[in-house]
């Protein structure tokens, strides 16, 4: 008798620590070997207390007088991973949607139910964190019952941290979750996750719909084409443990052999040799911000494609491609899901190569309408037409923002409204002390002016956002160019707003004011928009006494010296280009 679940909730709702719970309650973690945030196998998670990846696990729990095999899957509850929920949410036919009761329904909890709904997944509502005593249980249990339009008494009240009625949401999910239905035979098998073993090739993290498959079958991965012979299949314990058969119903892992990584897929259906028929997958992510990510160390470039290529095998919502720049050489242009998608992956690109990184400014996508009338996607200034002439419109992406705030900050959030680009969509209230804000707004304006932390601040981190791509609208956008000593440095080029154009042109020239090392002449820096200079900073000379050294004598000797130092000055200048140093490059672009 199986049951498939997920856990599902806001970020810092407990859900990591429920997931302890389980483990310990089934008795699949001995409490000797239990540790906090048990299915958080990376460091990474542990440091940032996020879950990052969704991780799944196989439980055993006795239920009147019956074994049960529960599959589980804990996903991560940041809106920058939501595109992990929906692939766990496909393999599954329940999911607890956990709720903190210190901070009641948040935005991403509403996105991820809206979610589950979609796949007509049984929800178990649960409340997290009755211990604590500024919890507000009944205004939480009435936002919920309004939520999901139920009575407050099927709401289970927990403590994970205190392990209080924990057996009751096992009960609840053995009670409520159908088992899943299996009425095909032949085997057939949704990828929803995989790595890469360099024994065993690509491992492919799976949900069985239908048949059976063991060791030494053999599998054809429908879309790619690609047959294969099965290396090991197994289970999660939440180690991956070898087993000698995985039924339909069945959550576990196979292991394909195939050593190409790029041709085992998220969304992939695998069946038995010969076979056709393709389950119904998940639609690609579309990235939402971009980035440039070159190695310091420019003999490294096929380290980071390697490593980009690994990455990528478990997180198919990163996006890269190949490029080039005067001044850093070779290096990827990335795509991500969110400024947290893309911080994480820097961090692991750092970690787990050993790899040292120059990162431009996060942009997001643009389109530009040619005069010809043909369509071009902008994803950074490399792809800018070199002539105005030929765009004969420019097109961005809009969004709509949902903002859950408590009535004590619904000030502060509106000021923070005020200074992007938004036009207020509906106002509504949550319960008695919330207010949902919905706007409009380009997507430039949360990632780029870094929305989301500021809302986390001015709101001491009881805000919350999601929100959910609309239509292109046209936009007023330029290439804003920069310039040390009159020469251009594409490197540092920008996409931005037409009227925000010369504030950003200021702020760009002071910083590079700051950072850029001392010259021994003066250094013109300018930002300009097709040829006209919109700002100007000058770097004055690093002087040197090159008389120092010199006591008394005739002052012609003197005089000889400053000469020469003069005419160095002035060649160093002539070249007309400074080295900028890589370091120099990782701050200035750093936003």
């Amino acid at each position: 008798m199986i049951r498939n679940f997920v856990i599902i909730s806001h970020i810092d709702h407990g859900k990591s620590t429920l997931a302890d719970r389980l483990l310990e309650l089934t008795g699949t973690v001995l409490l000797n070997n239990m540790r906090p945030q048990y299915l958080d196998m990376m460091d990474l998670e542990r440091e940032k207390g996020i879950t990052i990846k969704m991780q799944p696990v196989y439980m055993k729990y006795v239920f009147k007088g019956h074994q049960y095999f529960l599959n589980l899957i804990d996903t991560p509850g940041h809106v920058d991973f939501f595109y992990e929920v929906s692939r766990s949410l496909a393999a599954v036919e329940g999911a607890v949607l956990l709720v903190d009761a210190s901070k009641g329904i948040q935005a991403q909890t509403i996105g991820n139910l809206e979610l589950a709904k979609k796949q007509k997944l049984v929800i178990i509502p649960v409340i997290n964190k009755i211990d604590l005593p500024y919890a507000r249980i009944d205004q939480t249990e009435k936002e919920i019952s309004d939520l999901l339009d139920i009575d407050p008494s099927e709401i289970l009240k927990i403590s994970a941290k205190e392990n209080i009625n924990i057996e009751k949401i096992l009960e609840a999910v053995i009670e409520k979750v159908p088992p899943p239905s299996i009425d095909k035979k032949e085997f057939q098998a949704l990828i929803f996750d995989s790595k890469y073993d360099q024994y065993k090739g690509v491992t492919a993290f799976v949900r069985i719909f239908g048949g059976e498959v063991k060791q030494g079958d053999k599998i054809s991965l429908i879309k790619g084409k690609v047959d294969a012979e099965v290396k090991e299949v197994g289970i999660f314990t939440p180690r991956m443990t070898p087993v000698k058969i995985l039924r339909a119903g069945e959550i576990g892992y196979l292991s394909t052999g195939v050593k190409e990584p790029g041709k085992v897929t998220v969304g992939e259906t695998i069946g038995s040799l010969g076979s056709d028929k393709a389950l119904e997958g998940y639609q690609k992510p579309k990235p939402m911000i971009f980035l440039s990510i070159y190695p310091e160390n420019y003999n490294n470039f096929e380290l980071l494609k390697i490593a980009l290529e690994k990455l990528n095998l478990n997180d198919a919502s990163l996006t890269f491609k190949p490029e080039m720049k005067e001044g850093l050489g070779r290096g990827f242009q990335c795509g991500f899901l969110g400024l947290l998608h893309a911080e994480i992956i820097v961090e692991r690109l750092k970690r787990e190569f050993g790899l040292d990184l120059i990162l431009s400014t996060p942009s997001v996508v643009y389109k530009i309408i040619k005069s010809n009338g043909k369509e071009d996607f902008v994803y950074t200034c490399a792809d800018w037409p070199k002539d105005q002439a030929e765009i004969k419109g420019m097109l961005e992406r809009w969004t709509k923002l949902k903002i859950l705030t408590p009535m004590s900050y619904l000030g502060k959030v509106l000021e923070l409204l005020e200074t992007i680009d938004a036009k207020s969509i509906k106002t509504s209230y949550f319960g008695a002390d919330k207010s949902e804000l919905i706007y409009e707004t380009p997507l430039r304006e949360i990632i780029s002016k870094n929305f989301y932390d500021k809302l986390k601040s001015v709101s001491q981190g009881f805000a919350s956002i999601d929100y959910e791509l609309l239509e292109w609208r046209p936009a007023n956008l330029v290439k804003m160019d920069v310039l040390i000593l009159e020469r251009k440095e594409e490197a540092l080029s920008r996409i931005v707003p037409q009227k925000e154009a010369e504030k950003e042109g200021r702020k760009m020239v002071q910083k590079l004011k700051e950072l850029l090392p001392k010259q021994l002449f003066s250094v013109p820096l300018q930002a300009a928009i097709e040829g006209k200079i919109i700002a100007r900073e000058t770097m004055k000379a690093n002087k040197k006494d090159v008389i120092a050294s010199l006591y008394g004598g005739d002052y012609s000797r003197k005089r000889k010296l400053l000469e020469k130092q003069k005419k160095g000055k002035k060649e160093l200048k002539q070249k007309g280009r400074i080295k900028i140093p890589p370091r120099s490059y990782l701050e200035i672009l750093g936003g």
